[in-house]
């Protein structure tokens, strides 16, 4: 019970992360429009069609080559195209077809938008268009770049201050900063908010990864820490949902932050792990949060933290005569990822398939942009894709094996990347099935990555591991919307090769991590291990992270606290 509820409390605030990491594909999406004009309109010409106002001519908008022509009051004819404008030198009949001399002039009136899907977004309040798009293509990598970094900071902040420390601070940040970006007054505040938004977000997910994983027992970690990206989905239907129904961009704004609201009034409830306060020799305060868990759990003897680390205290007090061990009071930094050749190459490999997994899921994505319908629909079956995935993925971890299914899926996506391109383009439906395939593959091994990462590594570093892992997979979330982008800048490549290049990247990258994958240990039924030395005696039955550390006791009797309240710890035992 006491575990149910801290985990639904927590994982319920995820779903804001996947608000937020989603909500730019409506806020900042550029609609058609061209320049304006000095003065009132009279007669609106669009080919062979003709209106009293702009508006009724979108309608009829169908490519950005096209251009309009107005007649104003003052009997003057205009040529508006996208980013410029042109005024007829003779103006005598209103025709589209105009072979005498124009002058060409700039855009100083501003711009005319659609707003016949939405009302505004930063793309229109802030004229981000022309020689400004530049501008709006940075919004959503300029928050990425916030993820990534905040993903390391909070990651490493969570192994020293604590998790439930920054779990207080990261949700209470999303939800003033998430209401202060409605109400940013130009493009540059709305980016560094947004920046910061971003920050606390990542952080909060990092860290909410961990939490949950020191709180559930090997019976369930599998599938709890899976669905926390269940409901990273399910905001993104969330997204979808809210911008079918508001149309206006601030007030949507506002809308997505305040789903935030309910967990920021109660998550002060939540507890500290005892697995961080063991590792911080914090006793007292761990028997609280154990004794508290017996109540909630109705345990009528609750186990004693005394009894159950009686030999890593005995071993951290002998321990503590050397000077140079100090493996217990040490505070670690990421160079305690490489303490060794087996960690490092441990590192190497989790970091490489994090990339990896964001730059393929992106790169789907952003493919299945031209499946067309729908927008709003779109996104929604985006998010609700990888709802199957994951319990998929549960089923094969708890069968198969943590390792043992991240190979087969990340070898599958590369395959599918190849196979993409070898299918002729008139085949559109096989392509769609394809790109989905490959997101559904990729999605596996990138929704398996987060717990895998989390038992790799031990205790006093696992927050830091699963931040930096999770900065290298924001590294592939910068990287991966500028494919988009290439086709603007580098016009000798149509988009689709642009596509086939990147998906061509990564199956390569998806290969290579597969075959890496093959010399990381197996976690399945294995309890957290809570210093380097027992980390690097998984897998392997020789050598030590170093052999002035004491022998570590710390993981098996750790693990009896993390399945207490699913299984009464014997006494006998």
């Amino acid at each position: 019970r006491f575990q149910a509820c801290v985990y639904f409390a927590s994982v319920f605030q995820a779903m804001s992360c996947g608000i937020h990491y989603l909500s730019s594909v409506f806020m900042a999406v550029t609609p058609n429009f061209v320049c304006g004009f000095p003065g009132n309109v009279t007669s609106v010409l669009f080919h062979n069609s003709s209106a009293s106002s702009i508006e009724d001519i979108w309608t009829l908008w169908t490519s950005t080559e096209n251009y309009i022509v107005v007649q104003l009051e003052n009997g003057e004819i205009w040529e508006l195209d996208q980013c410029s404008r042109s005024k007829r030198e003779v103006s005598l009949d209103l025709a589209y077809e105009y072979k005498g001399n124009k002058s060409v002039f700039p855009c100083s009136d501003g711009f005319l938008y659609d707003d016949t899907k939405w009302k505004s977004t930063v793309v229109t309040q802030w004229d981000l268009v022309c020689d400004r798009e530049w501008l709006a293509k940075l919004i959503q990598p300029t928050f990425m770049l916030g993820v990534l970094i905040g993903a390391v900071i909070f990651g490493d902040i969570a192994d020293r201050l604590g998790r439930q420390r920054v779990i207080w601070f990261t949700s209470a940040g999303q939800f003033v900063f998430g209401i202060a970006v409605a109400f940013t007054f130009d493009y540059y505040s709305f980016v560094i908010v947004r920046f910061l938004l971003a920050m606390v977000s990542s952080g909060y997910l990092v860290v909410a990864f961990v939490y949950v994983t020191e709180f559930v027992g090997i019976k369930a970690r599998t599938w709890a820490s899976m669905h926390v990206h269940a409901f990273f989905a399910m905001g993104i239907m969330v997204v979808a949902l809210v911008g079918f129904l508001v149309r206006t961009w601030w007030v949507y704004q506002i809308f997505l932050s305040i789903a935030t609201l309910p967990f920021v009034l109660c998550c002060w409830m939540l507890p500290e792990t005892p697995f961080w306060l063991l590792s911080e020799e914090r006793y007292e305060d761990a028997q609280k949060v154990i004794d508290t868990m017996a109540r909630w759990n109705k345990i009528g003897t609750p186990c004693k933290v005394s009894e159950l680390c009686s030999v890593q205290q005995d071993d951290l007090a002998s321990g503590r005569t050397s000077d140079d061990d100090t493996s217990s009071t040490k505070k670690h930094n990421i160079l305690d990822l490489f303490c060794n050749w087996q960690i490092a190459r441990r590192t190497i490999t989790v970091w490489l398939i994090w990339f990896t997994g964001s730059l393929g899921y992106y790169v789907f994505s952003l493919s299945s942009v031209s499946l067309g319908g729908n927008e709003y629909l779109n996104l929604f079956l985006i998010g609700a894709v990888e709802l199957p995935c994951y319990i998929i993925a549960c089923v094969a971890m708890d069968k198969l094996g943590r390792r043992n299914t991240l190979i087969p899926f990340l070898i599958l996506s590369a395959l599918i990347c190849v196979l993409i391109m070898f299918i002729p383009q008139d085949f559109n439906i096989l392509i769609i099935l394809a790109n989905m395939a490959g997101k559904f593959s990729i999605g596996v091994a990138f929704g398996l990555i987060y717990l895998y990462t989390a038992e790799l590594y031990p205790t006093i570093v696992r927050s830091l591991a699963v931040g930096s892992g999770s900065m290298m997979c924001r590294v592939g979330s910068v990287v991966a919307p500028f494919c988009v982008y290439l086709r603007s800048v580098w016009i000798f490549m149509p988009l689709v090769a642009t596509v086939y290049f990147f998906q061509l990247l990564v199956g390569i990258m998806a290969l290579l991590s597969g075959i890496l994958t093959i010399m990381l240990p197996e976690t399945l039924g294995k309890p957290l291990t809570n210093t380097l030395v027992e980390a690097t005696e998984m897998g392997r039955t020789k050598k030590s992270c170093s052999e002035k550390t004491p022998p570590a006791h710390s993981g098996a009797a750790l693990e009896k606290i993390e399945m207490f309240g699913q299984e009464r710890v014997s006494t006998d035992k």
